[in-house]
């Protein structure tokens, strides 16, 4: 299982050979730092973690600080969970974009804008009242919310709230191009999130 932290850099297009032109985001990846191999033996489940970006030292909690030692001061710590067994890796081997081929279908992982608090019109793409029959002021009004039976509003009843904001997976991502010199990756399709998101991918 291959797998690297990022940022989203910019969404762009791309021309393929046969001149079709394809939506793409370029993602800034790596290079990352194994930071710690748990086995099921140990810790209950296999997992790799990774260690991205740096910060301040005063920044990091002092346990984290003692567990990474002389690896670094990273900004991001993630896991990874391999569907089969731990890979053949070990404490300080870096991972780059390098292990990724184009061609390669990834998934990605990241946290979707923050919209702040939204109506359902645009949450959840409600069409609003008609403008006829008296109706003034109903254009983006939700409706009825209430059932006469229960007299109560039922849990998961679609209304206006916290919009954005929540980690999106998106599958069957190809990788277009790959940039080993300066650490860029080249995937089709959109990832979620605003530039500087740190994205997760996994092949």
């Amino acid at each position: 299982m291959k797998f690297i932290l990022g940022t989203k850099e910019e969404m762009t297009q791309f021309f393929t050979d046969d001149g079709k032109c394809v939506a793409a985001t370029l993602i800034n990846a790596g290079p990352v730092t194994v930071t710690d191999v748990k086995t099921k033996e140990r810790d209950g489940y296999d997992a790799v973690q990774l260690g991205y970006g740096t910060q301040l030292a005063k920044r990091i909690k002092k346990p984290q600080q003692g567990a990474l030692k002389t690896l670094g001061n990273f900004r991001w710590l993630r896991e990874f969970r391999p569907k089969q067994g731990v890979p053949e890796v070990k404490i300080g081997d870096i991972v780059t974009v390098s292990t990724f081929a184009v061609g390669e279908k990834v998934t990605a992982s990241g946290v979707t804008k923050g919209k702040g608090f939204q109506g359902v019109v645009k949450r959840h793409g409600f069409h609003g009242g008609p403008r006829s029959h008296g109706q003034k002021h109903s254009e983006r009004e939700p409706g009825s919310i209430g059932a006469t039976g229960p007299q109560k509003v039922l849990k998961g009843t679609r209304m206006a709230g916290r919009m954005g904001g929540d980690r999106v997976t998106v599958k069957n991502l190809k990788v277009l191009a790959v940039d080993s010199t300066n650490n860029l990756l080249l995937v089709s399709g959109a990832i979620p999130g605003r530039r500087g998101t740190l994205v997760e991918i996994g092949a």
